[in-house]
């Protein structure tokens, strides 16, 4: 596999990074292959520690977060959507979260304008699952389609608990915002979608894992050629300190958190033990790395460093 380093600056205008800086988009790339894949930054999240960290063991939390600078309230994880290039083929792996969920998020369309992308140009959208930081996207200021020749992919688990007109009623208070969100948006695709299933090849070199508990039908995905692979993880390993350190800890990120921690504890074990590269959605640096165990536990080792 060869790794490229390359950093793309993009121009944010005059929007406002809710208590975050300005920053460059940074994007790290990876050849596998034929299959070119290039991590494209949509901006960063901004949430309390609280969301993260409650409800943990705070002593030995505080151990296993003692080698990272993080800050005392609020952390701003990353948000890498992938880009795929192959044969005839502009493949994004999520949307990114478009102009209406947080100030700090929503520049998709200036990373791929920097990487020599336009919209149009996208031929497949697939999702790891809906959460609005990866689906919103797909619709701009008018609700009008930002990727307007594009196919799009969702496993079927995740396209029918979010289509399910319960869910805002089951999904709880705090993310019932997010259901109807998803719901209006998935509407607006719906005539473009094909759903598909675990262990499916959805495209030439790319196949889908269940990756289920961050949401009940999240997927992550795997791109192959012979012997190099990158897994394309979105939120199933979520960051870089507790979610390898623990992988077993509850994440309040996810909606299961059972079986969310099942699926990451099954995933680190296959990416350190095969050695196949991660992309993490929410993984600092363009989130590409490797997965190495550490002892009981892991530790991720991104490109960049």
């Amino acid at each position: 596999m060869r790794f490229t380093r390359r950093t793309v600056l993009a121009g944010m205008g005059g929007m406002a990074v809710a208590q975050s800086p300005l920053r460059a988009l940074a994007a790290v790339s990876a050849n596998i292959g034929e299959y070119e894949i290039i991590s494209v930054s949509d901006g960063n999240l901004v949430l309390p520690r609280s969301f993260f960290f409650d409800g943990l063991p705070q002593e030995e939390l505080a151990t296993v977060l003692a080698p990272y600078d993080l800050p005392a309230e609020e952390l701003t994880p990353p948000c890498n959507v992938t880009l795929l290039r192959h044969a005839d083929r502009v493949v994004l792996f999520d949307a990114g979260a478009g102009p209406a969920f947080m100030p700090s998020a929503g520049m998709l369309q200036n990373s791929l304008e920097a990487a020599g992308v336009s919209t149009e140009d996208v031929t497949h959208v697939v999702f790891t699952h809906a959460h609005p930081d990866h689906l919103w996207g797909v619709l701009d200021d008018f609700d009008d389609l930002v990727f307007p020749n594009a196919t799009y992919l969702m496993g079927a688990d995740e396209w029918n608990y979010w289509r399910d007109p319960n869910t805002v009623d089951t999904i709880g208070e705090a993310r019932a915002a997010f259901a109807v969100g998803a719901a209006r948006r998935l509407e607006a695709i719906e005539e473009r979608l094909e759903e598909i299933k675990d262990g499916q090849e959805i495209l030439p070199g790319v196949m889908a894992h269940a990756s289920f508990g961050h949401t009940p039908g999240h997927m992550s995905f795997e791109v192959r050629q012979n012997k190099d692979a990158v897994l394309i993880g979105g939120d199933a390993i979520g960051n870089h300190h507790v979610a390898f350190a623990r992988p077993e800890w509850p994440n309040g990120a996810d909606q299961d958190a059972e079986r969310g921690a099942k699926t990451r504890v099954r995933l680190l074990d296959k990416l350190a033990q095969e050695q196949i590269s991660l992309l993490g959605f929410h993984l600092p640096n363009g989130g590409l790395g490797r997965v190495e165990r550490a002892g009981d536990s892991y530790r991720f080792v991104g490109e960049a460093q």
